[in-house]
C-alpha cells in the first residue's frame, strides 16, 4: 500500500493466492505480469495510474475469480484478455474512463456474479453487448424453468448517457431486465441532449434513427442591396445532425451561423449575410449529416438594388438627383492598410434618416467603373482595407442611386511598399489631414501632398509662394486665407517633374484684360 512502485514485482511466491497493491503508482500491466503466480484468485490494483492494460496481461491465471481496477485510468479494456480468466467472478472496472463497450464484450466472462462499469464515460452502447452475456443467455432459456440461475449484480450508474435514438435499444434493456440480472442501481438518468438531462430511463420514450431530410420555406430569394439577410432551413433527423453551409464549395464561417433545436427531432439553422450585396447573390447550400448519411438543400439568393431592377455601374445615375440630397462625407479613421469612411446626409436626405440609402464607389481612381455598394438605412460608416500600395484610390459617397456630388468623395494614395511603413502613413495622413478640412481648398494641393516625388514635397510650399506673389491677392477673410502657404488652383499640376531640374523662372505677370480662372473648391480636391 502506498508503495513506490512502478511495476509488479517479480519475486512474488508462487503459491500466493491473494496479491493487493494500492496507491502505488503503476501505469501499466505489461504481458506475463503475474506469469509465476497461477495459484492467483484475488487481484487487487486499486487507485494507480493505470493506462495501459495487455491483451495477455492476464495469461496464466487461470484461477483468477477476483479482478478489482477501481480508480484508475483505463480509457479501454482488451475485453479478449478474460479468455484467460474463465473462472473470474467479480469485476470492479468503476471510476476509470472507459467511453465505449464493444459489442462482444462480456463474451468471455460467463461466471461473473458481480460487474461494476459505474462512473466512467460511457454515453452509448448497444443493447446487443448484453445479449451476447452468457450469463443472459442462460437466464434466457431457464426461464420458468426450475433450474436454478446464480444472480449477477451489474452496476451502470453515474455514466453520461445520451439519451437519442442510438441509446434506445439499451433502454428498453435496462426497463425489461429482471433477476438474474439485478441492477445495482436501476435509476439511471440521461445526460443529454438538453431536453432530456437529469431525465430516468424509465421516463423516456426514443424512436428510431432516421437519416436527415432537409427542407426550406423558400428555395428562390430576391431581395434588395443593403439589408441584412437570414437563410434558413430545416432538418429532422435522429440523432441530431451536424450541420454546415457552403457557397461555392468553400465552408462559411461559423460565427455567422446558428443552429437551434425546435422540437425532438427537428433543427433550424439560420445563416447571416450582413449587408447584402450583388457579389454576395448565388447558391447557399445547407448540409445536415449523422452517422446514417447526409443531405442538403440549395438556396438561391439574388441581391438586386433597392431603387431599380438593375444595378448601375460607374457614376452614371439612373435616376435625376434630388434637390438637396447632399452627404457630407470625411474620414474618421486611417491606418497604414486603410481608412474608415464617416458620412452625415444633410437637407432632404436627412429627413428620413432611417430610410436612406446610400451607394459606395469604391476603386482606383483612374477606373472607369468602380465597385458598387449599397448601404441600408441606419449605417454611416464604411472601412476600406486591403489595398494596393503604391496606388491611387477614390470613394465616393452618395444617396441612393444619385452621381456623387462635389464635397461625396475622398482620393489616396497608399505607401509604395508594406516595409516603408512610415512613408506610406505619412501619404495617407497628409490626404486625410486635407480631405477633413471643411475648406475650399484648391485642387494644387492634393497634387503637391499626393503625386509629388519625395523631394518635391520641400519645394511645394516655396513654388507656392512665387505662384501667389505673382497672382492676384484673395479678400481677407476668405476661407482660403486660413492655408496662406497653398498656391491658388491651376490647370497644370504643381511641382511636374521636368519643373524639378529647370532653372528658375520669374513670375508670369497677368495680361491686362484677362480674367484669372476661377477658383477651384474642395470638390475638386475630394
Amino acid at each position: 500500500m502506498s508503495a513506490l512502485l512502478r511495476q509488479i514485482p517479480a519475486n512474488i511466491p508462487q503459491d500466493i493466492r491473494k496479491i493487493r497493491i494500492e496507491n502505488s503508482h503503476l501505469t501499466e500491466l505489461p504481458r506475463g505480469s503475474f506469469e509465476n503466480v497461477s495459484a492467483l484468485e484475488y487481484l487487487w490494483l486499486n487507485f494507480n495510474n493505470i493506462t495501459v492494460m495487455h491483451i495477455k496481461s492476464l495469461e496464466y491465471l487461470p484461477a483468477l475469480q477476483e479482478l478489482r481496477l477501481q480508480g484508475n485510468k483505463l480509457s479501454s479494456v482488451p475485453w479478449t484478455a478474460f479468455q484467460d480468466t474463465p473462472t473470474l467472478k467479480i469485476l470492479d472496472l468503476k471510476h476509470n474512463r472507459l467511453d465505449v463497450l464493444p459489442e462482444h464484450a462480456l463474451r468471455y466472462l460467463p461466471n461473473l456474479t458481480y460487474l461494476d462499469l459505474s462512473s466512467n464515460q460511457l454515453t452509448i452502447i448497444s443493447r446487443d453487448v448484453f445479449y451476447n452475456w452468457p450469463v443472459y443467455q442462460r437466464s434466457q432459456r431457464t426461464e420458468g424453468q426450475i433450474e436454478a440461475v446464480s444472480n449477477a449484480v451489474l452496476a451502470l450508474h453515474d455514466n453520461p448517457w445520451i439519451c437519442d435514438c442510438r441509446l434506445r435499444g439499451f433502454v428498453q434493456f435496462i426497463k425489461s431486465v429482471g433477476p438474474p440480472i439485478i441492477l445495482m442501481n436501476s435509476y439511471l438518468t440521461c445526460s443529454s441532449p438538453k431536453f432530456r438531462t437529469g431525465k430516468f430511463f424509465h421516463e423516456v420514450e426514443l424512436n428510431s434513427c432516421m437519416k436527415p431530410l432537409t427542407s426550406a420555406l423558400d428555395t428562390n430569394l430576391t431581395v434588395p442591396a443593403g439589408l441584412n439577410i437570414t437563410l434558413t432551413c430545416f432538418v429532422q433527423a435522429s440523432p441530431s445532425p451536424a450541420v454546415w453551409w457552403t457557397y461555392a464549395l468553400k465552408l462559411l464561417r461559423a460565427f455567422n451561423v446558428t443552429t437551434e433545436p425546435i422540437s425532438e427531432e427537428t433543427v433550424r439553422s439560420e445563416l447571416l449575410i450582413p449587408a447584402a450585396r450583388p457579389a454576395d447573390a448565388g447558391n447557399y447550400t445547407c448540409t445536415a449529416a449523422n452517422f446514417l448519411g447526409n443531405t442538403s438543400v440549395a438556396i438561391n439568393l439574388r441581391v438586386v438594388a433597392p431603387w431599380a431592377s438593375t444595378t448601375p455601374r460607374g457614376w452614371a445615375p439612373v435616376a435625376p438627383a434630388e434637390p438637396g440630397a447632399h452627404v457630407e462625407v470625411r474620414i474618421a479613421k486611417q491606418t497604414v492598410y486603410g481608412i474608415t469612411l464617416e458620412w452625415f446626409a444633410a437637407a432632404a436626405a436627412a429627413a428620413e434618416p432611417g430610410e436612406t440609402w446610400y451607394t459606395l464607389l469604391v476603386g482606383r481612381y483612374d477606373a472607369a467603373q468602380k465597385d458598387t455598394i449599397y448601404i441600408g438605412p441606419g449605417v454611416n460608416t464604411y472601412s476600406v482595407t486591403d489595398l494596393l500600395p503604391a496606388t491611387k484610390y477614390e470613394v465616393c459617397v452618395a444617396v441612393r442611386n444619385q452621381a456623387p456630388r462635389k464635397g461625396q468623395c475622398v482620393v489616396f494614395v497608399t505607401g509604395s511598399d508594406v516595409s516603408q511603413m512610415e512613408q506610406r502613413e505619412k501619404l495617407i495622413h497628409i490626404v486625410v489631414i486635407v480631405c477633413a478640412m471643411v475648406l475650399a481648398v484648391p485642387a494644387g494641393m492634393y497634387a503637391c501632398t499626393a503625386e509629388a516625388l519625395p523631394g518635391c514635397l520641400a519645394r511645394c510650399p516655396r513654388a507656392c509662394l512665387r505662384r501667389r506673389r505673382g497672382g492676384q491677392a484673395q479678400a481677407a477673410g476668405s476661407k482660403e486665407s486660413t492655408l496662406d502657404s497653398i498656391p491658388a488652383g491651376s490647370e497644370d499640376g504643381l511641382c511636374r517633374p521636368e519643373d524639378i531640374h529647370s532653372t528658375r523662372r520669374p513670375p508670369a505677370r497677368e495680361e491686362p484684360g484677362k480674367t484669372r480662372p476661377p477658383h477651384r473648391n474642395s470638390a475638386d480636391l475630394y
